[in-house]
């Protein structure tokens, strides 16, 4: 996956990604582009967060890189993850 994603796109993409939690993610409204993800436990707790600026959730490569980040954290945190992969 080369091209541009659209904010859908990676929506789409970090709700899959921190399986078997939710993972809720909107664009924020103030104008500059960003995506906020919060990953949510069973009990709709906020588990971890990002922000990423327009400039990275559009590119493939850097989106996977944040995704993976916040991964390695909650797992190191003790959460139990299901395996992903970015998308081709």
């Amino acid at each position: 996956m080369n091209a541009p994603l659209r904010v859908n796109e990676a929506l789409l993409i970090a709700g899959h990604a921190f399986k078997p939690f939710q993972c809720v993610a909107w664009e924020v409204l103030n104008g500059n582009g960003e995506l906020t993800l919060s990953v949510l436990d069973r009990t709709s707790t906020r588990i971890g967060s990002e922000q990423i600026p327009c400039g990275i959730y559009s590119d493939p490569a850097q989106l996977s890189h944040v995704i993976e980040t916040v991964r390695a954290k909650l797992s190191q945190d003790g959460y139990q993850l299901q395996p992903w992969a970015m998308p081709a």
